[in-house]
């Protein structure tokens, strides 16, 4: 149900990591539980972050979100369709919907999320 190759937080983001570049999105349970997106608040090219710190925010018809670094790094690209097309988080939250590339300060913080079983176990429990 949620692809294996990926990171997860409990805060419902993603990482998919390639070398030193964490690219990050929001998972189809959050996309599900905000419902139809309508803009996507994107960080400047350059910005330091650390892990957990907001790098935006993601509005839906229902409701306003903040969306958390899962790693720590420097922002290296952001996915400027979101601009025009906030809509593909909720078509595809696992590829064109990413929001942001990280070139990551500490591989390290992997060690802090959860794998794809582990996140699928957290849902369910938040569902139950």
């Amino acid at each position: 149900m949620y692809p294996q190759d990926l990171y997860y937080t409990r805060d419902h983001e993603w990482v998919r990591v390639e070398g030193e570049v964490a690219t990050v999105g929001i998972t189809d349970f959050a996309q599900k539980q905000l419902g139809d997106v309508v803009y996507v608040e994107l960080p400047a090219l350059g910005t330091q972050l650390e892990v957990h710190q907001s790098i935006g925010a993601i509005e839906s018809v229902k409701a306003v979100s903040d969306v958390f670094s899962p790693v720590s790094g420097e922002v290296i690209a952001v996915n400027e369709k979101l601009n025009d097309s906030p809509e593909m988080v909720n078509q595809d939250p696992y590829g064109e919907g990413w929001i942001i590339k990280l070139k990551m300060k500490n591989k390290e913080d992997l060690n802090l999320l959860m794998t794809s079983s582990e996140y699928e176990k957290y849902v369910e429990s938040l569902e139950s």
